[in-house]
């Protein structure tokens, strides 16, 4: 008999791809403390949205998890403001990070004013050291 946990077919490429990107992006948002239930739902919104994206255009897979933390970005702006805010630049105005590249593999949270890599798309937590971004 099957053990009804353990699956009989291998999971779906598209699947692990959009779980990889959502589980990412909910990492850099629970390590703000920002992921709320209304923000938790724009990041499945998202992903909604990237599965018919990469369902057309299969080889842009690579790219999801970026383009999730873009799409998530540009509704928390809309709504709650900048975020993440940069943890680097300790004076002047607060901005907030950029993922670069902005379509590509490899997506990382990126601040152009100091011109330095933060941190890589899921690993906010380290770079803040758990603080808030928000």
């Amino acid at each position: 008999m099957d053990d009804p946990l353990t699956p009989s077919s291998p999971v779906d490429p598209l699947e692990r791809t959009l779980h990889t990107a959502r589980a990412l992006v909910l990492a850099d948002l629970a390590s703000g403390e920002v992921a709320a239930a209304d923000v938790v739902s724009m990041v499945e919104d998202s992903v909604v949205q990237r599965r018919w994206w990469v369902e057309q255009w299969p080889e842009g897979a690579a790219y999801v998890a970026g383009l999730v933390a873009q799409d998530v970005q540009d509704a928390l702006l809309e709504s709650h403001g900048r975020w993440p805010l940069c943890p680097v630049c300790g004076s002047g105005d607060p901005h907030a990070l950029e993922v670069e590249p902005e379509l590509g593999p490899d997506p990382h949270w990126v601040c152009h004013k100091a011109g330095v890599k933060v941190a890589s798309v899921g690993s906010l937590r380290a770079a803040t050291g758990g603080a808030s971004t928000s």
